[in-house]
């Protein structure tokens, strides 16, 4: 495993009292908030595993709602983060789920703001670090550390090679990419993390390639 700096090893900077369930919990709501292109106005939170059982005592709901706040691992209004999701006429609610998941730190967020939906599952693997396992139910694994698009396009011959060719004309540096589909000829998703931070311009291009249906930004975390 890659370390980007110090804290990736000691946890990052954070309102306490645990880096799995409380920092981790928080990069997981602040994802989900960036991913889904600001703050929704209600949120269905599946609690799984460890953070099931202990969300309440180790504040993982406070830092999943403020991570939706936009509020980073070391924000302290995170601890007033319930009134301060009512305050903002954000609705949040919280189902514990007996099933078991992949991880024991698994959280299942469902974003709602008028017609726009997005699910995201991500869990908390230690020291404040997370991965993204799937979104809109598309299996994935992306850590958020780095710049990444999430490009959902039909299932057709050629969709893939028109993206990756405006990415290479542009010198863009594909670090890593996936494909999932649920169905052949369906939507698909295309997960590409990269090296740099990509211009709008470059995103709006992707966006207008044949076959594209919907392109997500995901920036560095």
């Amino acid at each position: 495993m890659k370390y980007k700096s110090v804290f990736d090893i000691i946890g990052p900077v954070m309102v306490g009292p645990s880096s799995s369930h409380t920092a981790g919990a928080a990069r997981i709501g602040l994802l989900a908030r960036n991913l889904f292109g600001g703050q929704p106005d209600h949120v269905d939170i599946y609690l799984y595993g460890s953070f099931k059982d202990t969300y309440k005592g180790h504040g993982t709901d406070v830092a999943l709602i403020g991570g939706l706040l936009g509020f980073d691992t070391d924000d302290d209004r995170i601890i007033t983060a319930y009134a301060l999701a009512e305050a903002s006429s954000m609705q949040v609610q919280f189902i514990e789920m007996d099933e078991e998941r992949s991880h024991p730190n698994t959280a299942l967020l469902h974003l709602v703001k008028g017609t726009e939906r997005l699910t995201v599952e991500g869990i908390s693997i230690g020291g404040g670090k997370i991965e993204v396992v799937s979104i809109n139910d598309y299996p994935i694994n992306i850590s958020g550390n780095y710049p990444a698009l999430l490009v959902f396009h039909k299932d057709t011959f050629g969709t893939i090679a028109r993206v990756t060719t405006i990415l290479g004309n542009n010198r863009i540096n594909v670090s890593q990419m996936n494909v999932a589909r649920k169905e052949k000829g369906d939507i698909a998703l295309m997960t590409i993390e990269l090296d740099d931070t990509i211009e709008s311009a470059i995103i709006e291009e992707v966006r207008q390639a044949s076959g594209v249906d919907r392109v997500i930004e995901m920036k560095e975390s």
